[in-house]
């Protein structure tokens, strides 16, 4: 996750590697929030940032792959939200945020477990009183799929585990589940896949 020019060549692979649409998850747990301040890790193609842009979110936005960032910036002029998103390039697993957010969204970040915890630890950090932290991420019953998934079962997380590593007295659970969705795998095979989705909200 932490090579900048291994995500480069796969994002020079071909002329968009993600279908250009928001997550859905951040659709579903996000549309009816108030607008606000959001950090948007790991953007990628920007399909997040400029969704929220869109509605009225002034965004920051990283990513360690200068090319997926290029096409990211081109998006958000494309849609006429480019003054309402800062984009950052950098390494996640080494990047601090400067400031607080309302929002502080990490979509389907598939580390290792030890960094993943500190990165999800260091990104909350940057939750206002207040705010929200959305944590989306492949499932691991998505293994039993002939979906394409990382066949590393350490990436793969519940959002009962990564919602211990953090105080439930700093922290209101708002959403804690496996939600699934319908998808096609590679050879056009209808498959059901389900997301972890962590949702809290900042007491302190």
């Amino acid at each position: 996750m932490s090579d900048a020019s291994l995500w480069d060549e796969r994002y020079r692979s071909a002329d968009a590697i993600w279908s250009g649409d928001p997550n859905p998850q951040l659709v579903a747990e996000v549309a009816g929030l108030a607008s606000g301040t959001a950090l948007d890790i790991g953007c990628g193609e920007g399909a997040d940032a400029v969704w929220l842009a869109e509605r009225g979110w002034h965004v920051t936005a990283i990513d360690i792959s200068g090319v997926a960032l290029e096409r990211a910036r081109s998006a958000a002029s494309n849609a006429g939200v480019a003054e309402r998103i800062d984009w950052r390039h950098g390494d996640i697993a080494t990047w601090a945020p400067e400031r607080s957010y309302d929002l502080v969204s990490a979509q389907f970040m598939q580390l290792a477990p030890s960094l993943r915890d500190t990165v999800f630890r260091s990104i909350a950090a940057a939750v206002a009183i207040g705010g929200t932290l959305l944590i989306v991420g492949h499932h691991p019953s998505d293994l039993e799929t002939t979906v394409r998934r990382p066949r590393m079962p350490g990436v793969l997380y519940t959002a009962e585990e990564i919602a211990t590593l953090f105080d439930p007295h700093a922290w209101e659970t708002l959403v804690q589940t496996a939600r699934s969705r319908g998808v096609t795998d590679a050879n056009g095979i209808p498959a059901i896949v389900h997301d972890t989705v962590l949702r809290l909200r900042r007491r302190q």
